[in-house]
């Protein structure tokens, strides 16, 4: 968590850490799992049986059984973990901590650490292009998304974004062209060539940009704008925001949850 958000709030309930289950179509928490201590973000595994959450306070992943909510591992990372991705293509686990600047690679099946990958810049967020080959990391302090051969663990370049970028959430487009990160105080989305691995253009969205998501059509961005307590809708063909829906205090994180037929 970057200094200075929770500073006027009150000190954190240690006791409701943990993995809600949320039953969508009622639209009610129907279950919370105890998973570690202050869990950051989590990802499904490859085969949807496992979840993997970042715990920020103890510098581990945890491995939650979905079938049971059970604790089924524990890995140590470096301090204070905050994203968590999936390779779409080999099922491998990404985790970004944030203090040391350092990428984590798990061996879902043996439960391992692979490899680690120094990014520098305090990365908040990976995500995956869609043929599993790169992983794009958000530094926040260092404003530049770190480029990583996902087959070999090695960074291989940083795309600088515009001054003032603080980047968090990202995601890459379907056919894995293009490249979306929500740039925190930047206020903007920031789209990214990911053949060429250059800034496009930015597209300015409501204040405190964190999380991102696309929607199941791959036309829209959906932006969490935590300072001004709204989501702006993007149109990506357009490259620009169309509205902006009012929410609750703080939004931090998109989720997309596709209707059943």
């Amino acid at each position: 968590m970057a200094p200075g958000l929770d500073e006027n709030r009150a000190p954190a309930d240690k006791r409701a850490d943990g993995l809600g289950v949320i039953d969508p179509s009622a639209r009610k928490l129907i279950d919370r799992w105890h998973v570690g201590s202050d869990p950051e973000q989590f990802a499904i595994s490859k085969d949807g049986k496992f979840a993997f959450i970042a715990n920020e306070d103890d510098a581990s992943a945890s491995i939650i059984g979905l079938d049971s909510g059970q604790l089924r591992g524990r890995l140590k990372v470096s301090e204070e973990p905050e994203g968590v991705g999936v390779n779409p293509v080999t099922g491998e686990v990404y985790v970004t901590c944030e203090e040391k600047g350092e990428v984590f690679a798990i061996d879902p099946d043996q439960q391992r650490v692979i490899a680690t990958i120094e990014t520098g810049g305090r990365p908040r967020s990976v995500a995956f292009s869609p043929d599993g080959s790169h992983a794009y990391a958000a530094c926040e302090n260092g404003g530049y998304i770190a480029v990583i051969d996902a087959g070999s663990h090695k960074l291989l370049s940083k795309i600088q974004l515009p001054t003032g970028s603080l980047p968090m959430g990202t995601a890459v487009s379907r056919d894995g062209k293009e490249l979306y990160v929500a740039t925190g105080r930047g206020n903007a989305i920031a789209i990214i060539d990911a053949e060429q691995n250059k800034l496009v253009t930015t597209v300015p969205v409501g204040t405190r940009v964190w999380g991102i998501a696309l929607d199941p059509s791959g036309t829209k961005l959906y932006t969490a704008n935590g300072a001004s307590n709204d989501v702006s809708v993007v149109d990506l063909k357009s490259r620009k925001e169309l509205r902006r829906i009012k929410v609750g205090d703080g939004p931090w994180g998109i989720a997309i949850v596709k209707a059943a037929k």
